[in-house]
C-alpha cells in the first residue's frame, strides 16, 4: 500500500503530558487520516501508537464511557507496519529533524482501492439515514461515515469532532478526522458512498414488503365472499337456536 506519515511533535514544558506527538497518514495522496497519537506508557516509559477515538453511549463494568476506534488498520500486519512506521517516523523527527516518512510510490498520485458498506437507518424524527464504513486496501478501516438528508437533498458526513471554535452563528465548528484529500477523489468517493445507501435501501424495501404481506394478508374477493356465507350461516342458525315469544290469545 502507498502511504504517506507525517509527524508533528507535541511542544510542551509539562513532563506529565505523555502525548509526544501526532501523526498525519495519506493514504495514496488522496485520503487523510489525522489524530493519531504517540503516548508514551506511564509505567515502562515505551512508546505506543493511538488511533482517533470517539466516545460511545455504551458504559464499561466501571460505569465510564466507552471509547471506541473512529478508524484502525483491519489485519495484523498491516497493524505491525504501520504503527512501526510511525514510530520509526517520529523517532527520526526528534533525532534528525525529519518529520516525513513515505512507504511505496508516492511521488504521483495513486488512488488506493476501496470499497464501502452502508447501512440504512429508519428512525422517525432524524435525519441520518445510514451509517457506514470505508475499507482501503481491505486493509484499513473507517467507521462513522453518515449519509445526512439536508433541504438541498441527500450528503455525505466524514467522522470529525468538536473544536473550540464557533462560526458566525455562534454555532460550534467541527473538524473532520479523515478526509479525502484531493477533489476527484472525494467526488468519487461520495458518490460510491450514497450509490451504496440507495443499493441497500433497495435491498431492504422487498423484505419490508414481504413482512407486511405476511403479517396482513390480502383477501381477494372470493375469500371475501365465503366469509359473507359462513357469517350469514351463523347468523341463521343462531336466528333458531333463540325461541321467539307468542303473543296471548285473546
Amino acid at each position: 500500500m502507498n502511504y504517506m506519515i507525517k509527524i508533528n511533535v507535541v511542544k510542551t514544558t509539562n513532563e506529565e503530558t505523555k502525548v509526544k506527538a501526532f501523526a498525519n497518514v495519506v493514504f495514496g495522496n488522496s485520503f487523510k487520516i489525522t489524530n493519531i497519537s504517540i503516548i508514551e506508557n506511564s509505567k515502562n516509559g515505551e512508546l505506543f501508537v493511538s488511533m482517533p477515538r470517539y466516545r460511545s453511549s455504551e458504559l464499561g463494568e466501571d460505569g465510564q464511557p466507552v471509547y471506541k476506534d473512529v478508524c484502525n488498520p483491519i489485519t495484523k500486519e498491516f497493524r505491525e507496519e504501520l504503527y512501526t512506521n510511525i514510530l520509526t517516523t517520529y523517532e527520526k523527527t526528534i533525532k534528525d529533524n525529519v518529520a516525513v516518512m513515505t512507504i511505496g510510490e508516492t511521488d504521483k498520485v495513486v488512488e488506493p482501492k476501496y470499497s464501502v458498506r452502508m447501512h440504512p437507518l429508519d428512525k422517525e424524527g432524524s435525519n441520518v439515514k445510514a451509517v457506514g464504513q470505508i475499507y482501503i486496501e481491505d486493509s484499513f478501516i473507517i467507521n462513522n461515515i453518515n449519509v445526512i438528508e439536508g433541504k438541498k437533498g441527500l450528503f455525505v458526513t466524514m467522522p470529525s469532532y468538536k473544536t473550540k471554535k464557533v462560526d458566525e452563528e455562534g454555532k460550534a465548528v467541527y473538524q473532520d478526522i479523515c478526509y479525502p484529500v484531493t477533489k476527484d477523489f472525494r467526488d468519487k468517493l461520495f458518490a460510491s458512498i450514497l450509490d451504496g445507501y440507495a443499493a441497500e435501501k433497495d435491498k431492504a424495501a422487498p423484505e419490508v414488503e414481504k413482512n407486511l404481506e405476511t403479517e396482513l394478508p390480502f383477501k381477494g374477493k372470493d375469500e371475501t365472499k365465503e366469509e359473507t356465507k359462513d357469517e350469514e350461516k351463523s347468523d341463521k342458525a343462531q336466528e333458531e337456536k333463540t325461541p321467539t315469544k307468542k303473543g296471548k290469545k285473546k
